[in-house]
């Protein structure tokens, strides 16, 4: 095996991908056009989206009953509003302010300010409150919409409605009116200024900075290590023993390449890798390269072959004779999961165990991500990536925003721009700024072979002429899931219990896709929820499983750690040395390496 630098990928050849229409005279003129239109709409379909409506609407106008039943609720809820305002407007003379007839919910934090309970912002809340009451009524499922549509019909009603909420405004906003008077306009006059900076980052396709308090290899990504192998996909990081004597079996994580690797390195104090070094684990990690349109031909697999298998080879030369515990993290635990299968499969026994963190296998329940998948939205993504080479990362995180509009779009344009005030510095903020891009090809073999047909469990996923099987998997699963995740949602990642029959510890732990993994000991409000089921155990289903699991206070990490360990010979041996000189695994320079600056 080679250490090397590794060529660049080698750049498109004309012909794009198979498509639906590939074949017709001058379809590059279409390609290009759903590109532009992309463009301007951050990648979302239109055409999805009025489909949607068309079929929500069509079906409503001939639903007289449903029209009917919401023409009472309308009526009820204008009452209700009425005899709340007139005895709100009393509660000037009589002291005593009426109950409001809508409460936010509980994660709605656009209405915290005591000073919306008082007049009159406590009349323009509780208008719109009820306005979202209703339409989120008037946008369930009316029988014979296409599921997918109601849906989409309903989040577009939620985004105009939050666009339209009185936080959003100045002069309905007490927070905001309180502040200009105490500041004489100062806030809004930063506020200002945080918009053109905005702008003028937008308009140069620049990221800006979240954080200048945090660099990568200094204080985020800092924990001591070697970068042992790099090739044109990735680089693989051994990190320094912190312990004289270390476990037998080797830790190998495989991070997203959707992300930077050190969400798993971050400060000192949250560092999982600096804390799994620091229990006496030998630990490899790989740090994808960032793609750049020269790229745009990697598929999908290749994070597998050139990803996880080449990180494996290089592991078993550093640490030979002992097998290696794997662990996925979101998209990588996905690939690790197939490429497992395909081990298992073909007799390859490597691996002592696998971990997956917040990563789906099955993707027929995947949340809210899925109102940008079905055949006509992927069309629309696949011509953006094919103009471009890859998907920009403004262009991913943009869906991810929209399904948290309140919280990652209109509560913090008020905070930074009504408010004058920018996010407190912070690694995961700092982290979530390093942005990354997606290969075309592979992205789009991603959505389409997993999220829209879901070949993996439905025994469709084939590799080298075969089908491979989850099934086949025999080491043991460590698994975890968390609670308020929308990206994996955690029923989905605990869908697993139906593909294997290994051993198989289900964790669910407070947080969400990042917080509820980047979570240390001593971590303020933590607490998870652990249970292990055996291969030839009763299938449990996900909510029975949560009212007979108990809950936990405190970090996952400790059980995962002595999960390991007892799944690790009994005896600790000396740290392996840095490398394999005789397998050509020579020192490239320190980590975090070079890849992660890119």
């Amino acid at each position: 095996m080679d250490a090397t630098t590794g060529p660049v990928l080698s750049p498109a050849p004309a012909t794009p991908p198979a498509s639906a229409d590939e074949g017709y005279p001058f379809d590059t003129i279409d390609r290009a056009l759903r590109a532009a239109t992309a463009r301007l709409t951050g990648g979302l379909s239109p055409f999805a989206l009025y489909t949607a409506w068309q079929d929500w609407a069509v079906h409503f106008a001939s639903a007289p009953g449903r029209q009917l039943a919401l023409a009472f609720d309308a009526a009820d809820s204008i009452q209700a509003y009425a005899r709340f305002a007139t005895a709100a407007m009393s509660s000037t003379v009589t002291g005593e302010m009426a109950t409001p007839p809508v409460a936010p919910s509980r994660n709605d934090h656009r209405f915290d300010d005591p000073a919306w309970a008082g007049l009159p912002y406590v009349l323009w809340q509780q208008a719109f409150l009820a306005q979202e009451q209703w339409w989120e009524r008037a946008t369930q499922p009316v029988r014979g919409v296409a599921k997918i549509n109601a849906d989409r019909a309903a989040f577009v009603a939620r985004q105009l409605l939050d666009a339209a909420s009185p936080s959003n405004l100045p002069w309905l906003n007490p927070t905001v009116v309180r502040r200009t008077l105490e500041e004489g306009g100062a806030n809004l006059a930063r506020g200002l200024a945080n918009a053109a900076d905005d702008a003028a980052a937008a308009l140069a396709k620049a990221e800006r900075p979240t954080s200048l308090a945090f660099e990568v290899g200094v204080n985020v990504a800092a924990t001591p290590g070697t970068v042992i192998y790099r090739n044109e996909l990735m680089e693989l990081i051994q990190y320094t023993p912190a312990t004289p004597s270390v476990l037998a079996e080797p830790v190998l994580i495989v991070p997203a390449w959707i992300m930077k690797f050190y969400i798993l390195d971050l400060s000192p104090a949250n560092s999982l890798i600096r804390w799994l070094v620091g229990q006496g684990h030998t630990v490899f990690a790989i740090s994808w390269r960032n793609p750049t349109d020269a790229d745009r031909d990697v598929e999908f697999d290749a994070y597998r072959t050139r990803g996880i298998l080449a990180a494996l080879d290089a592991v078993g030369a550093v640490v030979p004779d002992r097998k290696i515990h794997a662990c996925g993290y979101c998209l990588g635990g996905t690939q690790l999961a197939i490429a497992a299968a395909k081990m298992a499969r073909d007799g390859d026994e490597r691996l002592a165990s696998v971990t997956l963190l917040a990563a789906q296998t099955d993707f027929s329940e995947a949340g809210e991500l899925m109102l940008f998948v079905d055949e006509n939205q992927i069309a629309f993504l696949e011509d953006l990536m094919w103009d471009q080479g890859v998907l920009e990362s403004g262009q991913m995180s943009g869906a991810f925003q929209l399904l948290r509009s309140n919280d990652l779009v209109w509560s913090r344009m008020v905070k930074s721009y009504l408010l004058g005030e920018r996010d407190v510095e912070s690694d995961l903020a700092a982290w979530n700024a390093d942005a990354t891009r997606m290969p075309y090809r592979m992205h789009a073999q991603y959505l389409r072979r997993l999220f829209l047909e879901n070949r993996l469990t439905a025994g469709r996923y084939v590799l080298d002429g075969r089908p491979v099987a989850l099934k086949d998997i025999r080491v043991p699963l460590f698994v975890v899931g968390t609670e308020t995740d929308h990206i994996a949602p955690w029923r989905s990642v605990y869908k697993l219990h139906l593909f294997t029959e290994s051993e198989l510890t289900f964790v669910l732990t407070s947080g969400g896709h990042n917080a509820g993994i980047v979570s240390e000991p001593g971590h303020r409000g933590r607490r998870h929820r652990i249970a292990t089921a055996k291969g030839d155990d009763a299938y449990v289903d996900p909510d029975s499983w949560l009212a007979t699991a108990p809950a936990t206070a405190g970090s996952w990490w400790p059980a995962w750690s002595g999960w390991l360990a007892a799944r690790s010979a009994a005896d600790r041996v000396a740290p392996p040395p840095v490398g394999a000189p005789s397998e050509g695994l020579v020192p490239l320079g320190p980590a975090p390496g070079a890849y992660v600056k890119g």
